[in-house]
């Protein structure tokens, strides 16, 4: 019995070993915005087209069940928008997709001229957000990315 818990001991650590030899490796995949057009709106509410890229590294699809994203300009959030349409990221490969996300026009046109005052040419915007993966390795795959929009036509 006294030789037989080292035995088990090391058995144990020797499965534990092959397990982690033979364990899939998983990269992060990179999510980045290619795109912002702003579609239609009113007084009330602008629309925007947000098209993003999913790069997949891995040897695996990854399910994505939805996306939730937010645009800010100037520093203010002016939109936001969800996205529960599933679609698959293939292996070694990539997918772009859109997404709407809609503003209240009468609070963006407000923060919009107050920065169109305090700004040069152009106006910074941020577009944040995440996907949600369905993975055992993986649940939400956030992004963050920057740009500025042309103020000219708009004064």
């Amino acid at each position: 019995m006294l030789l037989c818990k080292p035995l088990l001991l090391i058995a144990g650590s020797l499965c534990l070993a092959a397990c982690s030899l033979v364990a899939p490796k998983f990269e992060r995949p990179t999510l980045s915005v290619i795109g912002i057009e702003m579609v239609n709106g009113n007084l009330l509410q602008q629309n925007f087209r947000v098209k993003l890229n999913i790069q997949n590294p891995n040897d695996r699809a990854i399910p994505v069940t939805g996306i939730k994203a937010t645009l800010s300009v100037g520093g203010d959030t002016i939109a936001e928008g969800q996205n529960d349409r599933a679609f698959v990221v293939p292996a070694n490969g990539d997918i772009d997709f859109d997404m709407m996300i809609s503003a209240n026009m009468a609070l963006a046109l407000l923060k919009l001229a107050n920065k169109m005052d305090q700004q040069g040419e152009s106006i910074e915007y941020e577009v944040t957000g995440a996907a949600q993966i369905d993975s055992a390795f993986l649940h939400d795959l956030p992004f963050h990315q920057t740009g500025s929009f042309p103020l000219k036509g708009f004064h």
